[in-house]
């Protein structure tokens, strides 16, 4: 069964570029992201983890740990990983997994028989410090992926669990973001005493609590 929001993100340990990791250790008390690619040496993955590479500062300013998937084994990262830092200037900075045995792959439901079975497709996972899967996104294997919206998806998901707020269509950082339905108003004049503006009763829009 495939995982829901709010499922305990499985634990697991496997070799990667840096070493052997046990998956909720190494993410300790950080956010994490999970993502995997088809396969090595392919041309849109040879971009995606090069966009990665360049955009870690970004990840790491928000305590997210990054961590790349693939099934191919451990010697194909390393050699591929040069690949990477000539084609975009940006080798990988991060850990990447190796899954010849899909043992993860098939933990997150990464192989989706219909696109291939034997690769898996490109899985987002986002994980909380509480170890809950916080985001699930997946592409085909011909589409790369966007990550700075992953980067501003990271960024609503800490407001809301900090502030209690929700983030509206096309939210960019340091915007007006929603007050959750759930807190009635006087839990709202507490939270945010400098008021905010109504456009319906359930409609609270307020500063962006991070950009004060």
């Amino acid at each position: 069964m495939a995982l829901q929001l709010g499922d305990d993100a499985p634990d697991f340990t496997a070799e990667t570029t840096e070493g052997t990791i046990n998956f909720h250790e190494w993410l300790g008390d950080s956010w994490g992201v999970l993502f995997s690619h088809p396969k090595d040496y392919t041309p849109v993955c040879t971009t995606e983890l090069g966009e990665v590479a360049r955009l870690k500062p970004e990840f790491d300013k928000r305590n997210t740990k990054v961590v790349g998937l693939s099934v191919d084994p451990l010697d194909a990262h390393e050699g591929w990983s040069k690949d990477i830092g000539e084609v975009t200037g940006y080798s990988p900075n991060f850990p990447m997994i190796a899954d010849p045995d899909r043992k993860v792959a098939d933990l997150y439901g990464m192989i989706h028989p219909n696109a291939a079975d034997t690769v898996t497709v490109r899985s987002v996972f986002v994980i909380g410090p509480d170890k809950k899967v916080k985001l699930t996104i997946t592409y085909p294997q011909s589409a790369g992926r966007n990550f700075p919206e992953i980067l501003r998806v990271i960024d609503s998901l800490q407001r809301s669990g900090k502030y209690k707020v929700s983030t509206p269509a096309n939210w960019q950082p340091g915007e007006d973001v929603i007050i959750m339905p759930v807190v009635s108003d006087d839990e709202a004049k507490e939270l945010f005493p400098e008021g905010w503006d109504a456009k319906k009763p359930y409609l609270r829009l307020v500063k962006d609590p991070v950009s004060q």
